[in-house]
């Protein structure tokens, strides 16, 4: 039976702009953008959101766009902005001459909202931020009219102007879209369009002191470049009807905003503001830390542009909010890593092995096949000699019953290498094994015996006399708790962070292929996992290996069960 091919799931966008075509809108074009704001790191949700709307372009032979939504000079920087444009490319993406910034567009902002406000559309209020609040009204009463909302144009157009020439201090005015204080709803109650804010922007400088909101430039900087299908996640379907109103009164080009649900992952918070504490206070080493759910942490981890861009088309696009099980990120990793790692074989916790009858000196180059899934990648050579590292849990004293490793009297077969079989072993002081005896069938080179016997064990090694020191360090979800979206009003996210998700372990030793291993290879360490050379920590004297994934697949057991209960 052949492996079981993915079905790609139904993708309701898609279904949107196949009938616009149809249907001739928009003159047949097919035009995204990813409109990020520059002021954090990108994660694995705006990977999904950077998947659909390039590949939604790609697919229909369209055009996406890179716009930074700049209109807040407090939390924004060029470093953001780098890295963005350095995060969209690593996933494989290229926005060619199409990278863009809200910034460029203030000049228009502003004419269109003294167009607003000439056709009594927009006013300036004098309310305090908390006043405005109030006036706000509830999701069950309307709410109330500022005693400015009726300012006369004249007004409006002297006092929008001195607070564009900074007369005012922050707070003292803000400019509102006049609609409609009682509609149900609460985007639609006369929002805020600018505001005062005394803050040097990283490209304007200290030109403009009023600035933006977001759903006001949003609408119209896609206008402005002809976007076709503005695709936001699910919690700005409220805010479309104000996306429509501004275009429709100021008459300009109409894209159509679409809503899908955003990517919440198991045992992960995407949360900004959650990540941003997680740094802040100390318990990651950064944004680009392993355990970090952002692009910059997943590729220092080791993860592959390719499984996450698999992962992205293999979760589909929804208009429910649901959470994802990481099993199925990890899945997709296994299947791109398994296919394109090198083998390698590593001791992460050693155990020394001595063959007893083996000669002192002499030293064997055995063959080992460097990838059995790429017969193209060859094989490569590995020393053998008389005293060999293995892994201690391939050693037991006293073995449980379905336990086939290596055990007093048992023999085992070495991987690429001999049968051995356990002699004596030596404890120290406190009992623990620290040294296990053994001798060698020299008919079994190869690890296959003439005779036809079989062993149930097989155990990977490193020979001690040319194994490479690294530092290893093995990750684990950053928190205890599956669905992190859920949690109760009040409830600190810190109670389940994971003291364990990170084990560092030195010295592990490595075969010596490995001694110069650049930065971000990965390789299959054979029985650990998948592993990959730290970029940042990795030294020329000290190689450290981050566990990208191990090698067991829960995900595959799940669909496997699905299947069989379909």
């Amino acid at each position: 039976m052949g492996k079981k091919e993915f079905k790609t799931p139904p993708n309701f966008i898609k279904d949107i702009i196949e009938e616009d075509l149809r249907a001739g809108r928009y003159g047949g074009r097919v035009h995204t953008r990813f409109p990020p704001e520059p002021n954090g790191f990108l994660h694995i949700g705006h990977a999904k959101s950077v998947c659909l709307n390039f590949g939604l372009a790609q697919e229909y032979n369209g055009l996406c766009n890179v716009r930074m939504d700049d209109t807040n000079p407090s939390t924004e920087d060029e470093a953001y902005v780098q890295a963005i444009k350095e995060d969209v490319r690593w996933l494989g993406f290229d926005w060619e001459d199409r990278f863009y910034y809200a910034s460029d567009y203030f000049d228009k902002l502003y004419e269109y909202a003294i167009e607003l406000i000439k056709k009594g559309k927009a006013y300036v209020d004098s309310l305090s931020q908390e006043e405005i609040r109030q006036y706000r009204g509830t999701l069950t009463e309307a709410g109330k009219e500022s005693p400015y909302r009726n300012r006369s144009i004249e007004e409006n157009l002297e006092l929008f102007e001195r607070m564009k020439k900074g007369e005012f201090p922050e707070g003292a005015h803000v400019l509102r879209a006049k609609i409609d204080m009682a509609h149900p709803n609460l985007n639609m109650r006369d929002p805020v369009m600018y505001r005062i804010k005394y803050a040097t922007h990283y490209r304007t400088g200290n030109r403009w002191c009023i600035y933006p909101t977001y759903d006001y430039a949003h609408c119209i900087s896609d206008s402005i470049e002809g976007i076709t299908h503005s695709i936001c996640t699910l919690e700005f379907e409220d805010h479309r009807p104000l996306y429509d109103w501004f275009l429709d009164e100021l008459g300009i080009y109409h894209p159509k905003q679409i809503e899908f649900a955003r990517l919440n992952l198991t045992y992960t918070v995407l949360s900004k503001r959650y990540l941003s504490i997680l740094v802040r206070e100390g318990y990651v080493t950064g944004w680009d830390d392993p355990r970090m759910p952002t692009i910059r942490g997943l590729r220092r981890r080791g993860y592959t542009p390719e499984a996450i861009k698999d992962f992205c088309e293999r979760i589909g696009v929804a208009k429910r909010n649901s959470v994802v099980d990481v099993a199925l990120l990890e899945h997709c990793l296994r299947e791109d890593l398994n296919k394109r790692a090198p083998r390698a074989m590593a001791v992460l916790r050693p155990l020394k092995l001595v063959i007893v009858n083996y000669p002192n000196d002499q030293v064997e180059e055995l063959e080992a096949v460097n990838n059995p899934e790429d017969p193209s990648m060859g094989t490569r050579k590995i020393p053998f000699s008389k005293v060999l590292y293995i892994e201690r849990d391939d050693f037991r004293e006293n073995p449980p019953k379905d336990y086939f490793r290596l055990a007093p009297g048992r023999e085992v077969r070495l991987r690429y290498g001999y049968y051995v079989t356990c002699v004596d072993f030596i404890k120290d002081s406190n009992g623990n094994v620290i040294e296990v005896h053994c001798t060698y069938d020299p008919e079994t080179r190869g690890g296959w015996s003439a005779d036809g016997r079989k062993v149930r064990g097989t155990i990977h090694w490193v020979s001690a006399r040319h194994a490479i020191p690294v530092e290893v360090r093995l990750y684990d979800y950053l928190f205890t708790k599956e669905d992190m979206t859920n949690l109760e009003e009040g409830e600190d996210f810190r109670q389940y962070i994971n003291p364990k998700s990170l084990e560092v372990l030195y010295p592990c030793y490595v075969e010596p292929s490995l001694a110069n291993a650049p930065p971000e290879s990965r390789y299959q360490f054979e029985r650990l996992g998948y592993f990959s050379v730290d970029p940042v920590d990795s030294k020329k004297d000290r190689l450290v290996f981050n566990r990208i994934v191990t090698l067991k697949d829960t995900w595959s057991k799940i669909e496997k069960k699905l299947t069989e209960n379909a």
